[in-house]
């Protein structure tokens, strides 16, 4: 297993085309834009070694018989997967914002699941490529971001409709030796920094759209990609390190657009190439996995913003007030629900044909729906404790000046035997917490929330509660 050094030592290696704000980036580890995500990332490797989380973070190859950085594992039974909720939350509480690497934990899940019952049925071996390709991840310890997201363009239409047929990532030439690929994926949490990524189909794909049924996994620095980093709320917050809030660790998980420009993929790197009948159940399980996260990672960061909101309430001079406690038994429960919700998915998770395990889709897509009202929930009552001075507040560069600092110093003073800086640094905190970039991914992550609600109605059983109903009015017998 790789340290957390071994893994920024790895990055520094790769070279890869990488823009921001229209330059090209030489050093993705130190650019300050960058650097956050790389920490908070390589938090995932840290907690590999530390004896508290041994047995979260670690886990048994079932192909090697190794002990792996479990962020690599293929789930072998329910107790992997609350493992995996559990440790979710740790490393939440330890970084209060994304760490990026349970995207791609989830595409391998899925992959390998997939992979095996199109072998089944086509006879095909991808299963096979996968479990090989999978080995080199565990043994290499390697970071790998899952592609799922295309930019879709035409919403209304399906890929091979599209005006441009690039903005679905698809196959434009098989080789003997491989295939070469088009396309780009948007919203790549953590693509910059890692070293693999995995390519999904993103929507169930008709027999029409065969060349856009695609799964595969190239390295991120490979001849033909290319990324352009996105910007996010306050990011040039980051060039300040009191301004920033989560001076460390940033704010969510830094995302980027891959562009694929007819990029070579060999055959041993290819895991599904037209069978399109598969491609909206490898969708699914992908969402499903990743919807079950969402009550540990953000469970684990709410429990950081819990924190800071009893922390200013103290420093305003406010903690005893009834009504303030009251906001933070809420915030509690609310944070408490969308982790049990997560917990039962595991729990309640089954074995699938390959013998991975999955869990429960409702489940799972009950809590994410609840993520995308909770936090908004929960960051709304952040700031009605935080108080309005958290959106006003000056620069650093103001508390550095020899004639401002003094003033903001006197001005924005709470509590006496708390130094303004410290107010000023953990209403940052909420603010970095809470602010545009934090919320759109909990609404948007995993899906947009309406698609939560489509795979609700499809697992509803209506019919069978209609029948429960309609024999206990009398309309139906027993017998029927």
């Amino acid at each position: 297993m790789k340290t957390a050094q071994e893994y920024m030592d790895s990055l520094q290696q790769m070279a890869g085309e990488i823009y921001f704000m229209g330059e090209k980036i030489e050093n993705r580890v130190d650019h300050p834009q960058i650097r956050p995500h790389v920490n908070s990332a390589a938090m995932t490797y840290d907690v590999a070694f530390d004896p508290e989380f041994e047995d979260l973070a670690t886990a048994t190859s079932h192909l090697t018989g190794k002990t792996i950085n479990r962020f690599t594992h293929i789930h072998q039974n329910n107790l992997d997967l609350v493992k995996k909720v559990k440790l979710l939350r740790a490393i939440g509480q330890r970084t209060g914002t994304c760490f990026q690497r349970c995207v791609g934990w989830d595409a391998l899940n899925a992959t390998y699941s997939v992979t095996f019952e199109m072998d089944q049925k086509y006879g095909t071996n991808y299963h096979e490529r996968f479990c090989e390709f999978l080995k080199y991840i565990q043994e290499n310890d390697l970071m790998v971001v899952g592609g799922m997201t295309d930019p879709k363009g035409d919403r209304g239409l399906p890929p091979h409709k599209q005006a441009d047929p690039d903005l679905f990532v698809h196959v434009v030439d098989k080789r003997t030796d491989g295939i070469i690929v088009r396309g780009a994926k948007a919203h790549q949490t953590g693509a910059v920094n890692s070293h693999e990524i995995l390519v999904m189909p993103t929507v169930n794909m008709r027999p029409e759209d065969a060349d856009y049924a695609v799964c595969f996994a190239i390295n991120l620095d490979a001849p033909g990609i290319m990324q352009v980093f996105g910007r996010q709320s306050n990011d040039e917050r980051k060039l300040c390190e009191l301004d920033q809030g989560n001076r460390v660790f940033g704010i969510v998980g830094g995302e980027s657009l891959v562009v694929f420009d007819d990029v070579f993929i060999p055959w041993e790197r290819v895991f599904m190439c037209g069978e399109t009948q598969f491609s909206g159940m490898l969708v699914e399980r992908f969402a499903t996995y990743h919807r079950q996260n969402y009550g540990g990672c953000k469970c684990g960061v709410t429990d950081v913003l819990i924190g800071a909101c009893a922390t200013i309430a103290e420093y305003n001079g406010v903690d005893r007030a009834s009504h303030i406690k009251d906001k933070l038994i809420e915030m509690i429960h609310l944070c408490e629900t969308l982790h049990t919700g997560s917990l039962a998915c595991s729990y309640e998770g089954n074995r699938l044909p390959a013998g991975n395990y999955y869990p429960h889709t409702t489940y799972a897509n009950v809590t994410k729906q609840n993520i995308t009202r909770h936090i908004y929930e929960i960051g709304r009552l952040a700031h009605d404790i935080a108080g309005g001075f958290m959106a006003t507040l000056p620069s650093e560069k103001d508390l550095a000046h020899p004639t401002v600092g003094p003033v903001v110093e006197k001005y924005f003073k709470g509590v006496a035997s708390v130094p303004t800086e410290h107010r000023i640094r953990i209403a940052r905190l909420i603010e970095n917490m809470t602010g545009g970039t934090a919320m759109v991914e909990s609404m948007h992550g995993a899906g947009s929330p309406q698609a939560q609600r489509v795979m609700l109605l499809r697992d509803a059983k209506l019919e069978q509660r209609k029948r429960f109903a309609q024999k206990i009015c009398g309309i139906l017998c027993e017998e029927e």
